[in-house]
């Protein structure tokens, strides 16, 4: 069982956990295992190379089959990506004239030629129909004796895999990381914690678990081996029972509640009659949610379960038939009355809701003695509120300075993304720099000491990950806002995915805008060819999976944004295929190869939004004349159907002004906070050697020779970094 769970290791820490074998003599095949990683941009670390060298080469083999899977996996490497044009990003065809040779094949085509010509004269004829658009005319084996083999450059990727402890204790450390992670996780983060909780459930547990979500997952595997439920809130029962129902967790979507088990009807009920006996005001929350509650209760039937009277009070008030005050309805009857001084007060009993209220309350308290109450009760309460919400408020005011009139971004928990005119009127200064001032000494207070601070430049423009929903699941990927280089001379996107039932048409597009926002190009299936580069042809449908590219000559590309999207044009959506992913990949100007080539792969995120039109992210030119990536990770509604680039690039600009428009609180922040409590120092680190001594290391990944008693912070554990 715990075998099966190594992939989550290597894929979440870059570790391999440390193989377990009989000793001998195993360096000609680690050696071997080293340069097929190598081929797809992964390398393994001076000790792990030592350790497989001193094991059986059954040993080492077995373990390089099974890692070279699981990498093969994160750079999209698992799958065979064909092109429609066999030589592309070479002689692809002028997009009227390709068009016009489909038209032509298809009248020499005895099956379809009637039906062309019906077309024709009504004067519009769908590509859909001509048997030789939109479907691979040649093998994937055809396709690769096309192309010159890849000729390594400095620029590759390459990521290096570390020697890990023993398997048991590796899975133990990353369910501990997850489970008691400061900030929610992604859908593939929740996936990976149910996994490791079911293992995990009767061993080491973290000392809390401040994400609710992350307490359903964890408390459906205490549930099934008979461990003590973790509850103390009417919701998290819920959440329970959503998570035993195959259903959402974070309540976004509602779940169709199974029938239950007479033994867990009676742990749920039990576990509300106790969180209701120990704090009847609890109650309350379930107007939030009274609709799923009601639900629920038809599934557990209280009625039956007389001993347990505080449950069945949940449900009589999600029927209306009790009355529970909440806690907002009071606040809400104080503000309502002009009484912001005493809303303040209230409000300190529940900090959080403090934080998230402070700009609804400086705005409307009208006196300075008001706003006075305000910024002190916030000052009184802040040790007490988390560490994401006091970095989301620190954020939040920072982008309120300055005049009013911009544009105002909303992004919801699932990446949805719409734009709407900023109308709330300005925080008064005084009182929101005050309240910057305390936010910042309280986030130094929580950081830890760094004694001699290590820092790796390419991480100080990443976001600060508020939210692992903010953050697609994959490989390179950066949380939503992150701005990094882009070092090369062509950048490559592609796009793969694979029908599940219904035939399944996606869209690989690139808009070109300038510095003002306005349209200067773009590349689809409508426009195969351009100054800057080169569309790898339509294809319409994936029943065994189907790849998308787009050819970009930085050098050539007009304009000062190149935003990357898919537009779904027909089929099944992103959250219903078997499988849907995009990346993009970098290469020196004289560098051929495959048009897909793991080792160039810089990103590779995956596809399970809402939404018609994904944006993973966009690239931006600098005003010294360098592109940066800027990390999106959004999803438009779109159309129903036939979703193209032309039909959304007002919008898709109006949204990128918004999000480039507003600043992120990234890693430079906090290492600038932690540099106040360094030692030693601060070291900016080159790329090559390390100190001697223990470091505190901040960097995308770790690097080799750090000393075995430094603290090491990278992307996987960045979230941990502010405690609450």
């Amino acid at each position: 069982m715990v075998e099966s769970l190594e992939p989550l290791v290597v894929r979440h820490t870059h570790r391999l956990p440390s193989p377990a074998g009989p000793a001998g003599a195993g360096d000609v095949a680690a050696r071997q295992f080293d340069a097929a990683l190598m081929s797809v941009g992964f390398k393994l670390s001076a000790p792990l190379l030592e350790r497989l060298s001193g094991l059986s080469e059954g040993t080492v083999v077995d373990t390089a089959v099974r890692t070279l899977r699981t990498v093969r996996e994160m750079t999209g490497d698992h799958v065979g990506h064909n092109v429609y044009f066999v030589d592309f990003p070479a002689n692809v065809p002028d997009t009227f004239d390709f068009w016009m040779q489909c038209i032509t094949e298809a009248l020499d085509d005895s099956t379809a030629r009637a039906g062309v010509l019906a077309q024709l004269r009504r004067g519009v004829v769908d590509l859909l129909t001509l048997p030789s658009y939109g479907r691979y005319q040649h093998t994937y084996a055809e396709m690769l004796a096309a192309h010159d083999e890849l000729i390594g450059a400095a620029g590759d990727r390459m990521t290096v895999l570390h020697l890990g402890g023993a398997l048991d204790d590796e899975v133990t450390g990353l369910y501990l990381a997850l489970a008691g992670s400061a900030t929610p996780l992604g859908e593939e983060g929740l996936s990976d914690l149910k996994a490791l909780a079911g293992h995990c459930a009767r061993g080491p547990q973290p000392e809390a678990i401040p994400v609710r979500e992350n307490r359903a997952v964890v408390n459906e595997a205490r549930l099934k081996v008979g461990a003590a439920l973790l509850l103390d809130t009417v919701t998290d029962v819920l959440r329970l029972a959503c998570a035993l129902s195959g259903g959402d967790v974070t309540l976004q979507e509602p779940t169709r509640f199974r029938s239950l088990s007479r033994p867990v009807r009676r742990a749920l009920l039990a576990g509300l009659d106790a969180v209701v006996a120990a704090v009847p005001a609890k109650l309350a929350d379930v107007h939030a949610h009274r609709e799923e509650f009601k639900r629920l209760g038809e599934r557990l039937h209280p009625h039956e379960y007389p001993r347990w009277p505080q449950a069945a009070e949940v449900f009589a008030v999600a029927r209306g038939e009790k009355e529970a005050r909440s806690f907002d309805s009071l606040v809400e009857e104080l503000l309502g009355a002009g009484d912001v001084v005493a809303a303040a007060e209230l409000l300190k009993s529940a900090p959080g809701k403090l934080f998230r209220a402070l700009d609804h309350l400086l705005r409307t308290a009208f006196t300075q003695d008001a706003r006075e109450s305000v910024v002190a009760a916030a000052e009184q309460v802040v040790p007490k509120v988390s560490g994401r919400v006091v970095l989301s408020v620190r954020e939040h005011l920072h982008n309120r300075a300055g005049d009013t009139g911009r544009r105002r971004v909303f992004i919801n928990r699932l990446g949805r993304a719409w734009v709407d005119d900023d109308d709330r009127a300005p925080l008064p200064a005084p009182e929101r720099d005050r309240l910057i001032t305390a936010l910042d000494a309280e986030l130094r207070r929580r950081l830890p000491a760094p004694g001699h601070l290590l820092v790796d430049p390419d991480v100080l423009d990443v976001a600060l990950p508020l939210s692992g929903k903010a953050t697609a699941a994959g490989l390179g990927v950066l949380p939503r806002g992150s701005v990094s280089p882009v070092d090369g001379e062509l950048l490559r996107f592609f796009v793969y995915w694979k029908q599940t039932e219904r035939t399944t048409d996606y869209d690989l597009s690139a808009l070109m805008l300038g510095a003002d926002y306005e349209t200067v190009s773009w590349l689809s299936y409508t426009n195969l060819t351009a100054v800057d580069g080169e569309h790898s042809g339509d294809i319409v449908e994936a029943p065994e999976g189907a790849s998308e590219f787009i050819n970009l000559r930085l050098g050539a590309v007009r304009g000062t944004f190149i935003v990357p999207q898919v537009n779904l044009f027909s089929g099944e959506g992103f959250e219903e295929v078997e499988e849907s992913f995009f990346g993009f990949m970098l290469r020196d100007g004289e560098q051929k190869g495959r048009p897909f080539e793991a080792r160039t792969v810089r990103m590779k995120s995956e596809l399970r939004g809402p939404g018609r039109v994904a944006l993973p992210l966009a690239f931006v030119r600098g005003e010294d004349g360098r592109w940066r990536a800027k990390w999106l990770h959004l999803y438009l509604n779109g159309t129903p159907a036939s979703n193209r680039v032309e039909g959304n690039r007002v919008s898709v600009a109006t949204l990128l002004r918004g999000i480039v428009e507003r600043e992120q609180l990234t890693v430079r922040y906090l290492t600038e906070l932690m540099a106040d409590g360094a030692a030693t120092g601060v070291t900016v680190w080159d790329g090559t050697s390390v100190p001697d001594g223990p470091v505190t290391y901040i960097g995308l990944e770790r690097p080799e020779g750090l000393h075995p008693d430094s603290r090491v912070i990278t992307l996987e554990n960045l979230r941990d970094v502010i405690t609450d």
